[in-house]
């Protein structure tokens, strides 16, 4: 496992990572699943993956273009839904601690540029980065929004921390080459309960022995 202290730079996944949006994505999921009539018993979410790939699993039958249109029309309901869009315990405490050593981060998320900036702005953060599903040809678990991330700040992804909630999204980092730090339980290189423990963790770069 790579050295912490070697680190280049942070690539973070956004909903459920930095902005605590589980409200607004639970209620645009249940409003689009009655409007196309999907089974109120299927999970409506495989956290991770852009609403197209959600949508192709719970509607298989649509044609493509179809689908398209679903996946914007449910991108819609989550536009105006920010409420209790927030950025999520320790993200703040997160980035200045980054900010204070001198590490690059960015954002990558599955979200469109639209959503993505509605979502961060609610949260009152502001990356100097920032990938969305725009940006790439493949959303995760496919590594191109990790890869182009890296790229673009200068770092060898093998470099990098990736930090996520979702399995597609630890894949997604793994598959970049990169060590991946997972919250909510997920499987991944570095389990952390929430930000503040990987603050912490961080907070030890300077001072192994600490």
């Amino acid at each position: 496992m790579m050295n912490l202290s070697r680190m280049q730079a942070v690539l973070l996944d956004m909903d459920g990572t930095l902005v605590d949006s589980d409200g607004a994505v639970e209620r645009s999921w249940r409003t689009w699943a009655t409007e196309y009539r999907v089974d109120p018993g299927e999970p409506l979410v495989a956290h991770g993956l852009p609403a197209l790939g959600n949508i192709r699993r719970l509607r298989p039958d649509l044609s493509q273009d179809e689908a398209a249109a679903a996946a914007q029309h449910q991108l819609e309901l989550e536009y105006v839904d920010v409420a209790d869009v927030t950025a999520a315990p320790g993200a703040h405490g997160l980035l200045a601690e980054l900010d204070r050593l001198g590490l690059p981060w960015a954002v990558v998320t599955s979200a469109d540029i639209r959503l993505a900036q509605i979502r961060l702005a609610a949260a009152r953060i502001t990356p100097a980065l920032l990938v969305t599903i725009d940006d790439v040809r493949h959303g995760k678990p496919d590594p191109e929004g990790y890869l182009l991330a890296a790229r673009k700040l200068g770092a060898d992804p093998r470099r990098c921390l990736v930090v996520e909630d979702a399995e597609a999204g630890v894949a997604a980092g793994r598959a970049a080459g990169a060590v991946v730090a997972g919250l909510r339980g997920v499987d991944a290189d570095i389990p952390v309960k929430d930000l503040h423990q990987l603050t912490a963790l961080l907070g030890q770069i300077e001072n192994p022995s600490a």
